[in-house]
């Protein structure tokens, strides 16, 4: 039995939180060690993408922000 198997996952399609491996990989989210965290999955999904949506805007402004030198 793989540690997947002993874990909570969060299926995409039926919004329902599944212990161990019982959709198809395409519709599962996780895995998480609990079940309130698989539940949480669309808020942790959405905040991590806000978070990177971040970070790639400010990468894609540093060079507006810093003269040739590379300083502020």
């Amino acid at each position: 039995m793989s540690d997947g198997e002993k874990k909570y996952w969060y299926n995409s399609n039926t919004s329902q939180v599944e212990f161990g491996f019982l959709s198809p990989s395409a519709d599962r989210v996780g895995p998480f060690d609990t079940e309130a965290e698989a539940a949480n999955a669309p808020a942790t999904l959405r905040a991590r993408s806000d978070a990177w949506a971040a970070e790639d805007a400010r990468e894609d402004n540093w060079s507006a922000e810093t003269d040739s030198d590379g300083k502020s």
